[in-house]
């Protein structure tokens, strides 16, 4: 495109934002994610508002970036110094935006879920991290929005050229004689695409030629984007928004795509530190081939039963379940060695924090009181890889220990009873203490004695059986 023709399209978009901006009183909410498309978007809206009468800057502008606390720390860095310098500019400028981050919560974080409970690594059948970690949170977010001001808008930096499939869901949702679509999932929420029809080419062209004005260097994001050949993840906010390409930054952990070839271009582009991650990446990766599956999957399901494959398999009769609890230690074991390796890698005031105090926490809870470890693993797991003590809440409630395991394992085998079903009996009955009313403590006891408890080579030897009946 002509320099005058990509003069007039900007010129063009900021009037129709301007007049976007003022023909309501609904907030806006701006999906930033930091990379190219979201921050021509932010740049546009913020000088269509600069020229306007601060009478007439009447309604916030919210700019909402998700964290999903397993971000690669180069763009989460990137990501934490943006919104920072929006904050400041703003305030300077004397412009209604205020940005803020949002992250999933404890519960929903990736490892809590992963280690803690056991998800296997995320795959396409089954990509349980989208809607806890992205979806959740944005929509969190607007949600308190909504139920601020009655209704929103949401300005994203998407484009039909993105894909065939992009134009079509944008086209679907159009609202006939304005500049707004309705969104997909949120009750009185609206949005608004402002770059809709740029070309990559007009929106590179558009941030190296107009200075971004909370103080980056568009040229930076340019060189993250050499670096990791990558393509932008952006802000999700529905099932219908791509969690990203085969090739993208964002999360490293992500075991949906083949390879992390955005990862791989950025330790070979010189940043040789992410390494660990990578590797952690590829071992986790590597739990979806089927051949692994039964060395670390339960054959029991999350629901306590056993899933038979409808079409039978030599290799493996079942459907699996989560990950083993062994298999959990293994992996915070490596978790924890990458963290410690990538801080003494890191270039100097480079922060690494791959999992916080918080999860740990969590997944100590949940490995305890959900998984029986009686144990009481994850402290000296941490203590053994870091050296250091993980500081732990003062017990104030009935706790069994290992001690109390060895007893019952006795207990067991002298009456022939599955050690897991006693030790859940047990933990059920602990939790239901001190209720006022144990009207359902008959139905929580009897629905653990209905969960499959019978060892993995007994229910595999029943389904075969069965198969050659």
């Amino acid at each position: 495109m002509p320099p005058s023709a990509a003069a007039d399209v900007v010129a063009q978009t900021l009037v129709e934002i301007r007049a976007a901006y003022q023909a309501d009183a609904r907030p806006w909410v701006i999906g930033y994610s930091g990379g190219k498309d979201s921050t021509a978007a932010l740049q546009l809206v913020w000088y269509a508002l600069a020229v306007l009468p601060a009478e007439q800057r009447t309604k916030h502008v919210y700019v909402v970036a998700g964290d999903t606390r397993v971000e690669t720390p180069v763009i989460i860095d990137y990501l934490d110094e943006a919104l920072d310098g929006i904050n400041t500019r703003a305030a300077i400028d004397g412009l209604p935006i205020s940005a803020h981050k949002v992250v999933p919560t404890v519960e929903e974080s990736f490892w809590v879920n992963l280690v803690g409970k056991g998800y296997p690594a995320p795959s396409k059948r089954f990509r349980w991290c989208t809607e806890r970690m992205k979806i959740n949170p944005a929509n969190r977010f607007i949600l308190e929005r909504v139920a601020e001001h009655g209704e929103v808008t949401l300005v994203l930096g998407v484009r039909r050229q993105e894909s065939a499939t992009r134009a079509q869901v944008m086209s679907l949702r159009e609202i006939k004689g304005t500049l707004l679509s309705r969104h997909s999932r949120l009750p009185n929420a609206f949005v608004y695409t402002p770059v809709r029809d740029w070309s990559v080419d007009d929106v590179w062209a558009y941030l190296l030629q107009v200075e971004n004005p909370w103080g980056r260097d568009n040229r930076d994001l340019l060189a993250l984007y050499q670096n990791s050949q990558s393509g932008e993840c952006p802000l999700v906010v529905d099932t219908t928004t791509p969690s990203c390409g085969s090739s993208r930054f964002g999360c490293w952990v992500c075991t949906v795509v083949t390879k992390d070839k955005a990862m791989e271009a950025m330790v070979d582009n010189g940043d040789e530190w992410l390494e660990p991650l990578l590797e952690l990446r590829d071992f986790l990766a590597a739990t979806q081939d089927p051949a692994r599956k039964t060395a670390v999957r339960e054959h029991v399901r999350r629901n306590g039963q056993v899933t038979p494959k409808t079409h039978g398999s030599e290799d493996d009769p079942l459907i699996r379940g989560p990950y083993k609890l062994a298999f959990c230690q293994e992996i915070l074991t490596r978790l924890l060695e990458a963290e410690e390796e990538v801080r003494c890698l890191a270039p100097e005031g480079q922060a690494v924090a791959l999992i916080s105090r918080e999860e740990l926490l969590e997944i100590r809870r949940i490995w305890r009181y959900e998984r029986q470890d009686w144990q009481d693993s994850l402290p000296a797991l941490y203590e053994k890889v870091t050296g250091r003590t993980l500081d732990v809440p003062v017990e104030d409630g009935a706790i069994f220990s290992a001690e109390d395991e060895a007893l019952l394992a006795e207990l067991a085998a002298k009456h022939g009873l599955p050690l897991g079903m006693l030790k859940r009996l047990l933990d059920t009955e602990r939790d239901l203490q001190g209720l006022a009313r144990r009207a359902g403590v008959i139905d929580k006891l009897t629905a653990v004695l209905g969960q499959e408890w019978r060892s993995e080579a007994e229910v595999v030897a029943e389904i075969t059986a069965a198969e050659a009946a």
